[in-house]
């Protein structure tokens, strides 16, 4: 049992490692993927403050929590601007 245990340990530390070097590269495809879906919904300056925001670990977090409780988005797309 002591080696079955040793074994899941091993393959559990080797694949978090893995997960480790392949999560950044994620992260920045999903920052990509956003921007540009911003930017097609707010225009090149809007989308990129936008999108900026929401990068910063503490303002991002702080922005969406904020937008959640208004109920609408700071920046409005395009559409919605008066």
């Amino acid at each position: 049992m002591a080696i079955q245990q040793s074994l899941f340990a091993l393959g559990t530390r080797r694949a978090t490692r893995r997960m480790e070097r392949v999560l950044p590269w994620i992260g920045v495809a999903f920052a990509l993927i956003s921007i540009g879906a911003a930017i097609r919904r707010k225009g090149f300056v809007r989308g990129s403050v936008d999108s900026a925001l929401n990068a910063m670990p503490v303002v991002g977090s702080l922005k969406a929590a904020a937008e959640m409780v208004r109920g609408r988005e700071f920046i409005p797309p395009k559409s919605q601007r008066a």
